[in-house]
């Protein structure tokens, strides 16, 4: 009897350390731009996931490569600031035009995305290296588009 007790103890004990170990391994913080900038030599890295704005003018693609470099600006990440700014679309709007929001090099290795325009929110995981530079893993977007319907009134803009 006692041998199957320890046996089942052994096995909970080893389920208990897998599951924290690949927990602790996979942490990931969410930052905005302004707040991983803020962190300084103790971001670097570090895991991180991060959202901002797209800046049109800066994407640049190499195909043979598949190297994809654009910037991203502040963009809030609370949806009741957001609500404040006057909705997605013209929060991501005012991030990008506003040239006092602090902006971030972002290096992507990959497929071009559909999505990627200028206005667009990306989320990216990845690590800020200590060049300034956040090189994302993954790379999703939100297209401003999408938001048209909720802001009408914004679409032009």
């Amino acid at each position: 009897m006692n041998k199957f007790v320890v046996g089942g103890l052994l096995i909970l004990a080893a389920v208990v350390y897998l599951i924290a170990s690949s927990t602790i391994a996979g942490a990931q913080y969410f930052f905005t731009v302004d707040e991983l900038l803020g962190r300084g030599d103790e971001a670097v890295g570090t895991p991180a996931r991060i959202s901002g704005a797209v800046i049109g003018e800066t994407i640049q693609y190499d195909p043979d490569t598949l190297t994809l470099t654009f910037e991203v600006a502040h963009m809030p990440a609370d949806n009741e600031l957001l609500n404040d700014e006057g909705g997605l679309a013209l929060a991501l709007h005012q991030a990008v035009t506003d040239p006092g929001r602090a902006r971030l090099k972002v290096v992507y290795v990959g497929p071009l995305p559909d999505l990627l325009q200028n206005e667009a929110q990306a989320i990216m995981t990845g690590r800020l290296d200590a060049d300034g530079v956040f090189y994302a893993d993954e790379l999703l977007l939100k297209c401003p588009t999408r938001y048209e319907e909720a802001a009408p009134d914004q679409a032009g803009q």
